[in-house]
């Protein structure tokens, strides 16, 4: 299992459009894939178990990856969230 921590820079959060993405990229990978968001912790194949863990601008997620491509799920999904997933990105 392996994990990363990352802040939501995206000014609306996960809404629909890079939730969207983000789920189509998860379901490639064998691995199951958390977002762990304040006490809430869903399945990142799933648009509706990431929308209902209302990530807003400045939210700090926990994404878990465990399986036999979970290095490479992280890598990757963890870099799609941090470019913004479509959408533009505010740096602070």
């Amino acid at each position: 299992m392996v994990n990363r921590k990352i802040v939501i820079d995206i000014p609306a959060g996960l809404h629909l459009r890079p939730v969207s993405i983000l789920c189509n990229r998860s379901i490639d990978y064998n691995s199951s894939i958390t977002i762990k968001n304040k006490e809430k912790s869903v399945n990142a194949k799933s648009v509706l178990g990431i929308l209902s863990a209302g990530v807003k601008y400045g939210d700090e997620i926990e994404l878990v990856c465990d399986g036999p491509d979970e290095e490479e799920a992280l890598e990757t999904l963890s870099r799609m969230i941090m470019e913004g997933l479509g959408d533009k990105i505010i740096k602070k």
